[in-house]
């Protein structure tokens, strides 16, 4: 897996990344895909969505601050790129934590393609059918194995399934890998989940032949660079800045030297 080869590509492909996201984050979701070189769109209403995916690369959704208006135009948006083969990516955010998350999640998953699903440990064992519940969007203990939801859910959804914590997991085809990148500042930013499905958007967008490296090398290099912003920060809103200037600026020799990537 050749990860600066595919991040080359971003950086001079330039590939649009359609997101129906979260409020909270949404800035820090577009700067991170205008950082790593992509370009990143933004569009939520119902009149547009359809329009707007035909031009992206990937798209990105995320359900961590739903209206009935945001479901409408997940569901045509998903439309679009299910006709034209564009992948999505679907962040759970806070499945587990209410009804309407929990139904969107489902609605979503039986209605739609979904090509990546991600979330946190509880979410995706929560949109897999396990009784957890999570802490609003942070993760509740999961005491079943991860990688077995995952390769599981994979397996069900023929997706690949992503899990984000302490180490990444991501499933598919009856595969695992695992990613230790990663800092324990990541966990102290409001959002680096967020961009985490909007890293992996962007590689899906140049990767979208192979979704499961894609996903995997996304995750490396979201982890490499909070590991290298986490060197010259003082604490969370420092590294939140840093990691913007090092996703802009991250070299081969960061990724050869710095990967932690196993297989299951």
């Amino acid at each position: 897996m050749n990860i600066y080869e595919m991040l080359n590509e971003i950086r001079s492909k330039q590939p649009v990344i359609h997101h129906i996201t979260n409020w909270v984050t949404i800035f820090n979701c577009a700067q991170a895909v205008k950082s790593i070189g992509a370009s990143p769109v933004m569009a939520h209403a119902t009149q547009e969505a359809a329009e707007m995916t035909s031009i992206a690369s990937a798209l990105v959704l995320n359900i961590g601050t739903l209206t009935k208006e945001l479901i409408e135009s997940m569901l045509i948006s998903t439309k679009t790129a299910n006709e034209k083969k564009i992948p999505v990516v679907l962040d759970a955010c806070g499945a587990g934590a209410s009804t309407l998350r929990n139904s969107s999640c489902q609605k979503l998953i039986t209605e739609r393609k979904i090509d990546i699903v991600k979330g946190n440990a509880s979410e995706i064992a929560s949109v897999a059918g396990h009784n957890v519940k999570t802490k609003g969007v942070d993760s509740s203990e999961v005491e079943h194995s991860l990688s077995d939801i995952a390769l599981n859910l994979s397996n069900k959804l023929s997706s690949v399934v992503v899990i984000t914590g302490k180490s990444d997991y991501v499933a598919a085809n009856g595969k695992v890998s695992v990613i230790d990148n990663g800092t324990e500042l990541m966990g102290r930013v409001v959002g680096t989940g967020c961009i985490a499905a909007s890293i992996i958007g962007c590689f899906a967008g140049v990767g979208r032949s192979d979704l499961f490296t894609a996903s995997t090398a996304a995750l490396s290099v979201w982890g490499i660079a909070g590991e290298k912003a986490s060197v010259k920060s003082d604490g969370a809103g420092s590294f939140i800045l840093n990691i913007f200037d090092v996703l802009s600026s991250l070299s081969e020799d960061d990724i050869v030297k710095n990967k932690k990537i196993s297989f299951m």
